[in-house]
Parts: C-alpha cells; sequence; structure tokens
C-alpha cells in the first residue's frame, strides 16, 4: 500500500524530494498535496511535479484526510511551527535537518510527538545511505578493533547564497553543514554524550559563524573533531580510526557512494535517476530516506532506530553548546 505525502514548502529541497517520491513506485509512494505560503507557487509547484493538489497554507495541507505523512522542507526557523501543526493533525513527520534551531526547540517537538504516539524523524539522510549502513555493519562486527578517533570536514563557499548568511533565518555554517559533521561523530561512537566540548569559530559579518572547529571529548578517551565553513571548500570527508584500521566516506561525505576501508575502496552506486533534474548533488540518494520512513511506519514505528529522537535532541545540545562558545546567537535562542 502507498504511503501518501504531503510536501510542506515549495522551496529546492521539497522540489528535489518531490522529484525522488515521483521516481518511486506509485504502490509504495504517491505525492497527494503540495502547500506553499503562496497559492501560486504551490500550483505551480504541484503542475511542475504532477501532484494532485495544491494548497496556499500549511493549515490547509494538514487538514487534508488523504495526507497520511508530511515531508516539511522550509528553512530551519519554520521547521517547530510546521512540525507542531502536522502533529497536531495527527500526521507523521519527516522534517529536514536540522530539526530546531536550538535545543529548546526539538525538545518541544520530541515532546509532543512522544505524547500522541506519532512518527516524527529528523532528516539526516545520510544515514540511510547504503555507504553508511555498511560502515555501521563494519563498526558493529569490531572490524576497526577499538576505537579512537572520528574525523569529519564539510566547507562550502556560500557566502553568496543569502539564506546561508542571514542571522534572522539562523544561517552560518553549523545548522546547515555542521550538523553533518557532528551526526557522523555520534554515529561511530554510538550516541553517546559528550563530556567535554571545545570550539574556535569565525564570525561572518552578518552575525552568522562562517567557520568553526570543534573538539569533542568522549567516555573512554574516544576523540571527535570537526570543521565547517560556509566561506572555503574543505575535504568534505569523514574517517573513523581505531586500532584495527581506518574507514572513510569521501567527498561528498553527506550523500557518501564511497567507502574505504584500509585503503579498499568500494562504491555504492546511486538509483538510476531516468533523466530527473535535481538541485542538490547526489538528488537520488533522497529515494533512500523516503524508503526508510516508509518501513518505519508500516512497522508501526513512532521514531527512526538509525536516526533516534533521542540522537535529535543530543545533536541540537552539542551544536548549541558549540555556538555558546563561539558567541553566535539567534533570535529565536530568545523566545
Amino acid at each position: 500500500m502507498a504511503l501518501r505525502w504531503g510536501v510542506v514548502s515549495a522551496g529546492l529541497i521539497a522540489s528535489d524530494f518531490a522529484t525522488v517520491l515521483q521516481a518511486l513506485p506509485r504502490s509504495e509512494h504517491q505525492v497527494v498535496a503540495v502547500a506553499a505560503r503562496d497559492l501560486r507557487r504551490a500550483e505551480e509547484f504541484a503542475r511542475t511535479h504532477g501532484i494532485p493538489k495544491a494548497y496556499g497554507s500549511y493549515e490547509e495541507l494538514a487538514k487534508d484526510p488523504d495526507v497520511e505523512v508530511a515531508y516539511i522542507g522550509t528553512q530551519h526557523p519554520q521547521h517547530k511551527a510546521a512540525v507542531l501543526l502536522f502533529l497536531a493533525a495527527g500526521k507523521a513527520v519527516l522534517c529536514e535537518k536540522p530539526l530546531g534551531v536550538n535545543a529548546a526547540e526539538v525538545r518541544e517537538m520530541v515532546a509532543e510527538a512522544r505524547s500522541r504516539g506519532l512518527f516524527l524523524m529528523e532528516a539526516i539522510w545520510t544515514r540511510c545511505f547504503p555507504a553508511v549502513d555498511a560502515l555501521r555493519s563494519l563498526l558493529a562486527q569490531g572490524a576497526l578493533g577499538d576505537l579512537r578517533v572520528a574525523r569529519a570536514e564539510f566547507g562550502k563557499n556560500l557566502t553568496q547564497v543569502p539564506r546561508s548568511v542571514d542571522w534572522a533565518q539562523a544561517g552560518g555554517g553549523l545548522l546547515d553543514l555542521g550538523i553533518y559533521c557532528a551526526q557522523f561523530i555520534s554515529m561511530v561512537f554510538g550516541g553517546q554524550k559528550p563530556e567535554k566540548i571545545s570550539a574556535v569559530g569565525r564570525r561572518h559579518e552578518t552575525g552568522v559563524d562562517d567557520t568553526v572547529t570543534v573538539l569533542l571529548q568522549y567516555p573512554g578517551g574516544l576523540h571527535g573533531s570537526f570543521t565547517c565553513s560556509i566561506s572555503s571548500q574543505l575535504s568534505n570527508t569523514c574517517s573513523v580510526s581505531g586500532t584495527k584500521g581506518t574507514a572513510q566516506l569521501l567527498e561528498p561525505c553527506w550523500c557518501p557512494t564511497e567507502l574505504v576501508v584500509n585503503e579498499e575502496r568500494k562504491e555504492f552506486p546511486l538509483p538510476p535517476e531516468e533523466n530527473k533534474k535535481f538541485n542538490y548533488r547526489n538528488g537520488m540518494g533522497m529515494s533512500y530516506e523516503a524508503q526508510h520512513v516508509r518501513d518505519c511506519l508500516r512497522k508501526g514505528l513512532k521514531e527512526s532506530p538509525v536516526i533516534p529522537l533521542a540522537e535529535s535532541q543530543l545533536l541540537a545540545d552539542i551544536l548549541e553548546e558549540v555556538r555558546k562558545a563561539i558567541g553566535v546567537t539567534f533570535p529565536q535562542d530568545k523566545r
């Protein structure tokens, strides 16, 4: 039976997700409606993607009885209100990362989902890629021995992208790029809470974080470190090392198709794109995430075992502590 999706937002990432859903078997996924705050944009989006219903408000989509799960692709300051709206309407929710601007927002959304017994997942698509599945299996088998160090880098020059440098929209590197690095380190170290977090950062002239380097100290002497930047290109790789070797996710580490284990490289090709056009790199990889959500819902799960809500809360805590260390606050922090 097909999972019936409602797409919340008519932006670039929502367009890629709709493109992916339309490429998947209609017996498994159907996009039944889209909503934007401008009806004309929603109608144009619906025509482009062959979606039967378009709404000029998120409230109208939330009331649609045909929608089983809402995909929220708005900018992150709008995530909390949208998530709470759709949970109140009894819908399952997949929300783009970061789930919230700060830890308080994430805790509020998680508490609401749990109190209502509804599925909520932060869309950290990286964790659904086969290359990452393979890495998790290696770690579970102890193939790298006792773990010691995890490192990640994610940097691009995004200073010409208005949203990325917009303080009011909680721009900057940490929430957009750093979350990918933090989630990698958290994943390989089993979702443990760091004992100590240290950070240094450079701020952009608009007040957002520009380039940040973070050191995370975990129980047992494990060390994690990452650097993210919106003004310079970095290696965009992730690695974890133990007493028996090293595994590395090659660039693009946020949507990886190659895993190197002790210098042996293995490729994990994306599903065929069939001449689909995407706004973002490896867009067809969003299909892994969509299938994962369907699997979770068909099993009656209320959260993803791959991206559990406790870890979404932990990641929000880490990123907030880093922001405090480098002196970056956003308007949402004062609410």
